[in-house]
């Protein structure tokens, strides 16, 4: 008896955000994906569950690869110049994470998650998500506004998210969603330049203070992304 054909999930999820970044969420279906990636619709559903749960894995995906960068772009920052610079590279990350992973880019900067994430979202890649949420909040922008101001409150962790989420969306989202001639997703040095000038802006003022806990940082965090 012949052995099941094994296919490769990765690149599944690859050709599947490809297709949410060219045509968008609504453009993501099984027969489509499998028609796109040549693997068979059983192969599919019997992989990923059900077409949300597959969502959620591409989502949770290219999330995590793009926290795993950023964090290490922070990292590298903090080590080699300082708490602005860290903030800096942490808003660049979309750009830097545009030039590997371009289809995976343009999803997280062009579509929301709620556009993409239904309420049949299986319990356990929800949690994941929030997991994954925190984790941004408590090792990037947390982290971040520690560095710089020694202070881990909800209006220190504000002006750190409008510096790694606010501006990188507003400034970046439109180059991202623009492809070079060969399907790659760049943005321009110009762009890139703007976005460092405005985050060092944003940060020349100190946050003010108030009874407002970090924790909340996650709630208005998935409301954004």
């Amino acid at each position: 008896m012949p052995r099941p054909r094994v296919h490769d999930l990765d690149r599944v999820l690859d050709v599947a955000e490809r297709l949410v970044a060219d045509v968008g969420p609504e453009g993501l279906t099984v027969r489509r994906l499998s028609a796109e990636s040549g693997v068979p619709n059983g192969a599919i559903y019997h992989a990923f569950g059900s077409l949300a749960a597959l969502r959620g894995r591409l989502w949770l995906r290219a999330a995590t690869d793009f926290l795993a960068l950023q964090s290490e772009l922070v990292d590298e920052a903090l080590g080699r110049a300082g708490a602005v610079d860290a903030v800096v590279a942490a808003a660049d990350a979309p750009a830097v994470f545009a030039e590997g992973r371009p289809a995976a880019a343009r999803m997280l900067m062009t579509v929301r998650r709620e556009q993409l994430l239904g309420p049949d979202l299986p319990e356990e890649l929800a949690d994941a998500l929030l997991g994954l949420d925190r984790k941004l909040v408590s090792e990037v922008l947390c982290r971040l506004a520690s560095a710089l101001w020694g202070r881990r409150d909800g209006p220190s962790v504000e002006v750190i998210t409008t510096c790694v989420v606010d501006l990188p969306t507003a400034l970046l989202r439109r180059h991202l969603g623009r492809l070079t001639a060969d399907g790659a997703a760049q943005v321009p040095a110009d762009a890139r330049a703007r976005l460092a000038a405005a985050v060092r802006a944003v940060l020349d003022l100190e946050p003010p203070r108030r009874g407002q806990t970090a924790s909340a940082a996650t709630e208005r965090l998935g409301r954004r992304r």
